[in-house]
């Protein structure tokens, strides 16, 4: 499977976030970042939904609902935050929207660092194991991985 449109899509929002980074730079609240990026995207010519509220199922039953920060382009999900440094529980909170919204990319992004994080996260049911040939001619299995 080809994911260059989903490759260029991500390279465009994570050069929006960084547009929004150097002007602003950290230390605002995350909703003052969450505006700014739109303007961003929209002034990129990106369609996107902010603050979109999507149901949460458990057995085909919804128990909930979780307002994704940005559902971009019909096909990623960008999550937002405004925190020090990232950790792996904000990794996993995104993977877990991934998969609960059925979507298969994300972008996990933190304007609160003096540099600018971001963590591509995957939903697993949708990453498909890529072989890779070995100078010995071997193939292995390998999964996409954030």
């Amino acid at each position: 499977m080809d994911n260059t449109p989903i490759n260029n899509l991500t390279h465009k929002i994570i050069g929006c976030a960084m547009k929004v980074h150097s002007t602003l730079g950290n230390g605002f609240q995350e909703v003052i970042y969450q505006r700014a990026l739109a303007i961003e995207m929209q002034f990129q010519g990106l369609s996107f939904e902010r603050e979109k509220e999507m149901p949460i199922f458990y057995r085909e039953i919804q128990i909930g609902t979780r307002r994704v920060d940005f559902f971009v382009e019909n096909s990623i999900m960008v999550e937002l935050k405004a925190i020090e440094k990232l950790e792996d529980v904000h990794k996993a909170q995104a993977i877990n929207y991934c998969e609960a919204y059925n979507i298969a990319d994300g972008l996990l992004v933190n304007f609160g660092a003096k540099s600018m994080e971001f963590k591509r996260v995957y939903n697993k049911k949708f990453v498909t194991p890529n072989p890779v040939i070995l100078s010995s001619g071997n193939r292995v299995q390998t999964m996409g991985n954030a």
